[in-house]
């Protein structure tokens, strides 16, 4: 059996987001159409280390999709300046279960999930929307810039970080690759303020972001806290904004974001729709110009999938990858 193995750089080469975004929504819309199974994710802390294990397994509409995403969480690594989730996605052949390709993580990651909050931007944000905030300047910054510039006519992009040198660095580094105006903010509410669409990417415990700073019209990505104890979005604008989920599910077990408010009777679960839904069209999005959405996602083995799919077809095309022999033929005794 041979068994294809894509690196860091082939994936970021790959993941395209005129071709990646269609296929996230496609994967949202077949999970809120009930045609995904997605059992929850499973973490194991060691320990010793200050770190865990997350195994994330999915099944795709009709079994064409059978695998999941393997990854190390250790946060303390940025501090040496590696990388805090390593690990692989794996995809199998449905019909014999054969290893049929193996992905480097952590690029799948921050490719799909900026592919994700660009589909829900494409149908959520006010078609001029130019003027856009990231809050946090990690990978998922350097993906979420151009993924937001493929779906809006972003001019202005404002980079607030919890450390001022990180944001500085980011908008240095990225003034060269984007055609709009890059700038760092010395505060969170510096880089809202006026703002058409908010991404919040930082692992934040507690909100960095705050109802008075968000204009009307606006549109929040709320991406960043994925896990319980962590949180960016302050209860109030829950409260006030429609709410998209890409899980309701897994959103109400793992989001904080989420849960607070609900505990605290701000936001009723009947409210939150899927972001499938909308796509769809059995959920309205936005429904007039002063709207506040907010698009809440966790990430989900389901866009590991597709978004390593769409890779290996394109490299597959391409003749990019290394072909392994990755396992033996069975032996009659």
């Amino acid at each position: 059996m041979r068994t294809l193995v894509l690196g860091y750089a082939e994936v970021q080469k790959l993941l395209d987001f005129p071709g990646l975004v269609p296929a996230m929504r496609t994967a949202l819309e077949d999970l809120s159409a009930g045609k995904v199974v997605l059992p929850p994710r499973q973490m194991l802390e060691h320990p010793t280390y200050p770190g865990l294990i997350a195994w994330m397994p999915a099944l795709a509409a009709g079994g064409g999709l059978f695998g999941g995403k393997v990854i190390s969480v250790y946060p303390e690594n940025r501090r040496q300046g590696r990388q805090s989730h390593q690990g692989a996605v794996l995809l199998f052949a449905p019909e014999d279960g054969q290893l049929a390709a193996i992905l480097d993580a952590d690029a799948v990651t921050a490719a799909r999930t900026a592919a994700v909050s660009a589909a829900a931007t494409e149908i959520l944000a006010r078609p001029e929307a130019r003027v856009l905030a990231l809050l946090g300047s990690g990978a998922l910054a350097e993906t979420h810039l151009p993924a937001m510039l493929a779906v809006r006519p972003i001019r202005e992009v404002r980079v607030w970080s919890p450390t001022p040198g990180h944001a500085e660095s980011f908008v240095r580094r990225m003034r060269e690759q984007v055609p709009c105006v890059l700038r760092s903010a010395a505060a969170a509410q510096e880089a809202i303020e006026g703002a058409d669409v908010v991404c919040t990417l930082t692992a934040a415990r507690q909100p960095v972001l705050s109802r008075s700073w968000v204009a009307a019209g606006a549109h929040v990505n709320a991406v960043g806290a994925a896990t319980p104890g962590f949180r960016e979005i302050d209860s109030e604008t829950m409260a006030v904004s429609r709410v998209f989920v890409d899980a309701r599910e897994h959103c109400l077990r793992e989001a904080d974001d989420l849960r607070v408010p609900l505990a605290a009777g701000q936001v009723r679960e009947p409210d939150i729709a899927e972001i499938g839904e909308a796509f769809a069209g059995r959920r309205e999005g936005r429904m007039s110009r002063k709207d506040l959405t907010l698009f809440k996602s966790v990430g989900l083995a389901m866009e590991d999938l597709a978004a390593a799919a769409y890779c290996v077809q394109r490299a597959k095309a391409a003749g990019i990858g290394t072909w392994l022999e990755f396992s033996g033929e069975q032996v009659s005794r």
